[in-house]
């Protein structure tokens, strides 16, 4: 009986991928390396092999067929489980060794994730560590692709995705946090108390309005009966927004996490004002077709440990 299928090579697989990936041959051709004659060559052979048309080439780039649709598909799973199967390999061979490829939102990028990498290396000094800093849709793409093996951050407002698995670390709530030379950090030191009136009236870096956080942050003052306060700045980079607040009288809000982190350095303080409505889920997802690596999973239960220790005590962090 005639296979076609098995005359393809991971090298076709990879191809098809990348152009359903970069929309276009010559997209698709510079991403790889390759020219684009031997993309359109590579390109024309699977479509030979397997008797099918994989690709529409139109004005606007490649668009995938009903046939290059389900192969795509196909493509990814199979590159993602042999890089997986190439750091579990190396996760057996090396014993404390092997790579884990983690995926950090701005929640966790900025102390959550460090403290459980120090964790995890202490303990398994031969691991690899590469992270990956960006917002949910680009993180959750490549952890489909298998170039992540995890991801950490604020779980996002969705419904729960059939190909991705996720658990719950911790609910994060925003803290509001300005620089410890700050008149509202002496305020608060005083015990004289801080109200959303006073704070409307600051000098705010708030993140952009499409973002949970903002719309919960304006939601919290809406429903105080106050005006939501008007951002000086508007900013997701967490360097950017931590060089402003330790130059100037700014205030913005951070997730718990991140706040208290960087509260212990003693340069930020969090401010003692309970901000209702301003909290998600801090959690974990990767691919639910997959179990995670050994590598992976060590990091996985790092960062949960990390969570336990943020939260405890002063006396009790070891």
């Amino acid at each position: 009986m005639h296979h076609p299928e098995m005359r393809l090579s991971l090298r076709h697989l990879r191809l098809i991928d990348a152009i359903a990936r970069e929309g276009s041959l010559a997209a698709a051709a510079a991403s790889l390396n390759m020219t684009q004659s031997a993309v359109t060559k590579a390109l024309q052979d699977a479509e030979g092999a397997l008797g099918v048309t994989l690709f529409e080439r139109t004005s606007r780039g490649a668009v995938p067929t009903v046939y290059g649709a389900v192969l795509v598909g196909h493509a990814r799973d199979i590159i993602a489980r042999l890089r997986r199967a190439g750091r579990d390999l190396a996760d057996l061979r090396e014993g404390t060794g092997g790579t884990v490829a983690v995926g950090a939102l701005p929640s966790a990028a900025g102390g959550l994730v460090p403290d459980a990498i120090a964790r995890l290396l202490a303990r398994r000094p031969g691991l690899r560590v590469t992270v990956t800093e960006g917002q949910h849709e680009r993180l959750t793409l490549m952890l489909r692709r298998g170039d992540l093996d995890l991801v950490v951050g604020r779980l996002p407002p969705r419904r729960r995705l059939a190909d991705i698995a996720e658990t719950i670390l911790a609910t994060d709530r925003g803290r509001l946090v300005v620089r410890t030379g700050h008149a509202l950090a002496q305020l608060a030191a005083s015990d004289a108390g801080l109200s959303l009136g006073a704070l409307q009236r600051q000098q705010w870096i708030l993140p952009p309005t499409e973002t949970t956080m903002r719309r919960q942050l304006d939601a919290m003052f809406d429903t105080a009966g106050l005006a939501a306060p008007v951002p000086r700045v508007e900013s997701l980079s967490f360097l950017s927004n931590r060089a402003l607040l330790l130059a100037g009288d700014y205030i913005t809000v951070w997730p718990q996490q991140l706040a208290m982190v960087e509260a212990r350095h003693g340069q930020i303080v969090a401010l003692p004002v309970e901000l209702p409505g301003i909290e998600r889920p801090l959690g974990l997802w990767w691919r639910a077709d997959a179990p995670l690596s050994p590598a992976a999973q060590a990091m996985a239960d790092a960062l949960q440990h990390a969570v336990a220790r943020q939260d405890a005590p002063d006396a009790d962090r070891a």
